[in-house]
């Protein structure tokens, strides 16, 4: 049964930094594509980060890059998302996905909330101004 369970997030001041994990169980971690995305309230899921099973290929949203970093641990089967100078805009409840990389054809495609299969349960990340 594939499970994704996150941790981290949190409150912190704009400027400040924030790490999210996701650990991922119950699959072969090295045959999927993860990704990061996010959602404020009233707003549509958006893509924020993703990352192939190899790591040769990442995805960023323009809002967040160059503040944002995904990586990924193949070994501990998990993903990280350091979020650096956040903003008040990046306030939002964040999950983690993973969909098998045989459906994945381009990097923008890793932003697509409708292109995976599996979630995280969500975690908050609250930037004040």
């Amino acid at each position: 049964q594939v499970q994704l369970v996150q941790s981290g997030g949190g409150s912190v001041q704009a400027g400040g930094s924030l790490r999210l994990s996701c650990a991922a169980f119950g699959y072969t971690y090295s045959n999927y594509c993860m990704g990061w995305f996010r959602q404020a309230p009233g707003k549509e899921r958006e893509g924020v980060a993703g990352i192939y099973s190899d790591g040769g290929t990442t995805y960023y949203a323009d809002s967040v890059k160059g503040r944002f970093t995904i990586s990924q641990d193949n070994t501990k089967k998990t993903l990280y998302l350091q979020m650096n100078n956040l903003k008040p805009e990046d306030t939002a409840m964040y999950y983690c996905a993973a969909v098998l990389r045989v459906t994945m054809t381009t990097a923008q495609a890793l932003g697509v909330p409708e292109n995976y299969e599996y979630w995280g349960q969500g975690t908050q990340v609250t930037v004040s101004s």
